[in-house]
């Protein structure tokens, strides 16, 4: 995509002291005269920190001002979230951002490959000019029953994106504390995100010790960028006996 469009990715910083929100007084001295798109993902992956309106109004204003689009990556905003919030209930939002959101979390549809995005007409236009030079579309009958999937009930979503996943939620930070890493209680999403202990020098010192020793895998954090270095990702896709499997195994070890 970047090969096609002609683009140059710059990054920026998240840290956790900032509740994984990107610095704003840091990017203003940036140099922005080139920036077209900025990427935010919110309720973030694979932290977990979770939207707010504040948050969104100061993206839109940032984006109104350097004439910069905002992508925003929603994919996680129904699980463990009982207030989903998206970047356009911002006033005016829709002439600067574009939203994406996927049914592969929301609808427990992963591989199908369905997803939306919002924003106004002369952005889709933009998108499917692209869009036309990678892919061909969605299988229309999956089409079809996704679109019936959307008239799921407010019950539905209650149990399957905050129920469920709140039953592995409370495993995943057994195995948090057993482990001796620190997390934020208030993490929203399908990932539950954690400081290693200070007692190691690296996380890789922790994720080996327990694949090779309790032969279970956790994500190291310094896949997803430098910033995280000290930190580990457990997975909620997991069903509870495969959690409750592996914090037995964990314990054993430590």
């Amino acid at each position: 995509l970047n090969k096609i469009l002609g683009s140059e990715i710059v990054n920026y910083n998240l840290r956790e002291d900032n509740h994984w929100q990107p610095d704003f007084e840091e990017l203003e001295k940036m140099d922005l005269s080139r920036v077209k798109i900025m990427w935010t993902n919110y309720p973030n992956m694979p932290t977990g920190a979770n939207a707010t309106m504040e948050l969104y109004e100061k993206l839109v204003d940032f984006a109104r001002r350097h004439n910069i689009v905002i992508v925003n990556d929603n994919p996680y905003s129904f699980i463990l979230n009982k207030q989903p919030l998206s970047i356009l209930n911002v006033p005016g939002a829709k002439e600067c951002c574009i939203e994406f959101n996927s049914m592969s979390k929301s609808h427990n549809m992963p591989g199908w490959r369905v997803g939306m995005l919002a924003t106004n007409a002369q952005f889709v236009q933009w998108i499917l000019k692209i869009k036309s030079n990678i892919d061909s579309g969605t299988f229309r009958p999956m089409q079809l029953a996704a679109a019936q999937a959307y008239n799921n009930s407010v019950e539905w979503h209650e149990e399957a994106n905050v129920n469920v996943y709140s039953r592995r939620r409370q495993l995943a930070e057994e195995i948090m504390k057993v482990l001796g890493c620190s997390f934020d209680s208030n993490q929203v999403g399908m990932f539950l995100w954690g400081r290693i202990p200070e007692s190691y020098n690296d996380v890789e010192e922790l994720t080996e010790k327990v694949l090779h020793e309790a032969r279970v895998f956790i994500t190291p954090g310094f896949i997803f960028g430098s910033n995280g270095k000290r930190y580990i990702r457990i997975s909620l896709c997991a069903k509870e006996d495969k959690l409750a499997e592996a914090l037995e195994r964990i314990k054993k070890i430590m």
